[in-house]
C-alpha cells in the first residue's frame, strides 16, 4: 500500500477534479479549474505539479507553478482518509525540488483563514504566515465563478 508521488498530467484531470469535489470547503473556479484551464496551467509549468497515488487511485494533488521569480502552490489537497500519513509533505517536497531546479528561490501559497486543517498543516511543516502585507485581487473575468464544496 505504498504511496507514489509523480508529476501531474492532463490525463489525471478527471480524477483530480473528483478529489477536489470530495473535499468540504474546497473552492473550484469555473474557468481556471476546468480541464482547459488546468491544461493551460500544466503546459505553462511542465512537470512541477504533482499527484499522490495509492493502489492506482489519486489521493492527493498540488497545482504548482511559477512566474520566473516566485513559485506558488494551488489546490493542495489530500483525500480525507489519507491524511496524517506524510502525503501532503511529500508532495510539497516534490514541488519544492522541482522549483529549485527552475532556479526559483521563494514560494508562496494562499490558505483561507477558515481552513483550520490547512493552516495547521502549513505551520506544522515550517511555513511562515505573513503579517506584513495585504493580499489584493482584481477580477478580470466575472464568468470565472468559484463554487465551494459543501
Amino acid at each position: 500500500m505504498g504511496i507514489t508521488i509523480r508529476s501531474m498530467t492532463i490525463e489525471d484531470y478527471p480524477e483530480v477534479k473528483e478529489l477536489w469535489q470530495s473535499i468540504r470547503g474546497f473552492g473550484i473556479r469555473s474557468i481556471d479549474d476546468s480541464e482547459e484551464g488546468v491544461r493551460r496551467f500544466l503546459a505553462r509549468n511542465p512537470g512541477i505539479s504533482v499527484v499522490a497515488c495509492q493502489d492506482g487511485e489519486i489521493v492527493g494533488a498540488i497545482l504548482c507553478g511559477h512566474d520566473g521569480r516566485r513559485g506558488c502552490l494551488y489546490h493542495v489537497c489530500v483525500k480525507e482518509t489519507n491524511r496524517r500519513q506524510g502525503i501532503g509533505k511529500a508532495m510539497v517536497v516534490f514541488c519544492m525540488e522541482a522549483l529549485k531546479k527552475e532556479r526559483i528561490n521563494k514560494v508562496s501559497l494562499i490558505a483561507f483563514t477558515k481552513n483550520d486543517v490547512g493552516n495547521a498543516f502549513w505551520k506544522e511543516i515550517g511555513w511562515t504566515k505573513r503579517e506584513d502585507l495585504n493580499y489584493y485581487d482584481f477580477v478580470l473575468n466575472e464568468e470565472n465563478i468559484t463554487a465551494f464544496i459543501r
